[in-house]
């Protein structure tokens, strides 16, 4: 059995130490700029990798990463590792269930979403793949499917985290996002791997490009079918008898290596089968929040790092970049990305302010983009010049996603949610047992006071919440939907000092359950309302203080000064 010498050991840890560690200081430090954690990430194989140190000290870049032997082999696996890993995480995020529950709305913007910078991105690739940069090995409709691929893909975990921090993930604009995302991860990646299916690669199993391509569709057709019906009936019991959330997260990363295995010896990357389980884990109704935050934390404080930042050590980025096929690859993808999804907005009737943020959101392409273009470089499917364009239009278009739906959202003055409140829609002491009770009785509360009908309340708000649970967290949930025949948004309140599972990302029941009413054409105050509410909780303080509070007036002595004052908009961050 062959071993690694003291110097290779040496050598591994060392390289593997400065690499994760600036990419972990450059991420935060991206972060605390309000950019993805991605930009810094790659930015610290930049600084290590042939960009700069390898100009300034090639001998000690050399030294650190050796472009051959075993330690290149040693980086090159433990990358293919962490990006098989962070495709299992993308994965989870991928809720099949939402995609129906969520309607015409969501299924019109992902897929306009897809075919217009799909076409856009297809025949450009087709009338000018030298312009573009197409590789020397490859087919020109194979370049032609990954370049349209590439640009029609939107970063579900880049989208999420910008709606997370502009307050949003969890109202209605934030699910037609997630699930227009959701659509075309799925469609994104499953052309891209059949696309990579037709690659004859050297050291396989003996798979035809076309053989390899069928036997990977029949795979994942049986893993989101068979396989996630298994798992949804063996997840009961993991959780039972496995530890809780550490022994889950155990026997799904044995799951993922096989089923990343299984795709590679069809012929595909093992990529696809990883990110196949994770759909199967995560449409199951039994991996609770917090089970998926352990699997999230995970992945995304060592292995997602390290990968990002083994991309600066691929290529030059200054010697490989072209500003003009840049700029081009920049317009096609954002043209064809936000007119697409605008139009398929509209199309639904979505309101006109909301279809421009859902636009610019789904535009943000970030790490799925950057990682089609490392696999299709690495396949020879591309040149190193559209890799680094590739790369420098997946960053924009992150960066600019956040501070562009602030910009259309916008406003002077903004809605606080305690001035649609009443003494006569809060209940100080809640009977429910679980969230669907409260619901029923939040939504009788409510309907009394708007003059709606209860029956109608309760199954508007359920159905809402049926596609993605509202708890936020430090033990507060917001149920809420769209109603017709109402006049101006309706906030009702109920306590229950005992909580009430919502389902929250931090594993703690509810203790204030806001339902939120707002009229079917709203011109995005129900988004500016879910903030205030997001924010005004940021912490459980004042969630405790609530439960003390004796009537409403007390409630409202507290929610007034709580939290920071929201009359006017805060020119850092939406809400």
């Amino acid at each position: 059995m062959a071993i690694l010498t003291p110097r290779e050991i040496v050598v591994m840890f060392l390289g593997l130490g400065l690499l994760l560690g600036a990419a972990r200081v450059l991420g935060e430090f991206a972060k605390s700029l309000r950019q993805p954690a991605v930009v810094g990430e790659i930015a610290a194989g930049v600084l290590l990798g042939p960009t700069l140190l390898g100009a300034l000290a090639p001998s000690l870049s050399s030294f650190l990463f050796p472009p051959n032997g075993a330690n290149a082999l040693v980086l090159h696996g433990l990358a293919t590792l962490s990006l098989v890993l962070f495709l299992l995480v993308a994965g989870i995020e991928v809720e099949l269930s939402t995609v129906w529950r969520q309607g015409k709305a969501a299924l019109g913007v992902g897929l306009s979403g897809i075919l217009s910078p799909f076409c856009l991105g297809f025949f450009s690739a087709w009338t000018f793949p030298d312009l573009f940069g197409i590789g020397e090995l490859a087919d020109p409709v194979v370049f032609a499917l990954f370049l349209g691929t590439a640009l029609s893909i939107s970063a579900l975990p880049v989208i999420a985290k910008t709606l997370m921090d502009l307050n949003l993930y969890r109202s209605e604009l934030g699910m037609i996002v997630v699930t227009s995302a959701v659509l075309n991860d799925l469609v994104g990646w499953t052309v891209f791997s059949m696309t990579i299916g037709m690659i004859a690669v050297p050291g396989g199993f003996g798979f035809s490009g076309i053989q390899g391509a069928c036997f990977a569709l029949g795979f994942a057709i049986v893993l989101v079918t068979a396989g996630r019906w298994l798992l949804d009936r063996l997840l009961p019991w993991l959780q039972a008898r496995a530890g809780g959330p550490g022994g889950v997260l155990g026997f799904t990363l044995a799951f993922a290596l096989v089923c990343g295995a299984c795709a590679e010896w069809f012929g595909v990357h093992a990529l696809f089968g990883s990110f196949l389980l994770g759909i199967s884990l995560g449409d199951s109704v039994h991996l609770r929040e917090h089970t998926r935050e352990t699997i999230r934390q995970f992945v995304s404080f060592f292995f997602a790092p390290l990968f990002f930042a083994t991309i600066g050590l691929q290529v030059n980025f200054v010697e490989h970049f072209d500003p003009f096929l840049t700029f081009v690859v920049l317009l096609i993808a954002s043209v064809g990305k936000i007119v697409g999804c605008r139009v398929g907005a509209r199309w639904t009737k979505v309101p006109n302010r909301e279809a421009w943020a859902i636009s610019f959101a789904l535009n943000g392409r970030g790490a799925m983009e950057i990682i089609l273009g490392l696999v299709a470089l690495q396949y020879g499917v591309i040149s190193q010049r559209l890799f680094v364009s590739l790369v420098i239009v997946a960053l924009l278009t992150s960066m600019a996603s956040g501070p562009a739906i602030q910009a259309v959202l916008r406003q002077r003055v903004l809605p606080r949610f305690v001035q649609y409140m009443s003494r006569q829609a809060f209940c100080g002491r809640l009977q429910a047992g679980d969230r669907w009770e409260a619901i029923r009785e939040l939504s009788e509360i409510a309907a009394a006071t708007a003059g709606l009908a209860p029956e109608a309340v309760e199954a508007a708000v359920t159905a809402r919440e049926r596609i993605l649970p509202t708890g936020l967290g430090n033990g507060v949930a917001v149920p809420h939907a769209r109603m017709d025949n109402l006049a101006r948004p309706l906030v009702a309140l109920g306590l229950s000092p005992s909580g009430i599972d919502f389902d929250a990302p931090d594993g703690e029941a509810a203790h204030a359950v806001f339902l939120v009413l707002v009229p079917r054409q709203d011109d995005g105050a129900a988004l500016l309302i879910f903030a205030d509410i997001t924010k005004k909780f940021h912490d459980g303080r004042t969630t405790q203080k609530l439960l003390q509070a004796a009537d409403f007036g007390q409630v409202l002595s507290i929610l007034n000064v709580s939290g920071d004052a929201l009359d006017t908009i805060s020119q850092e961050k939406l809400p």
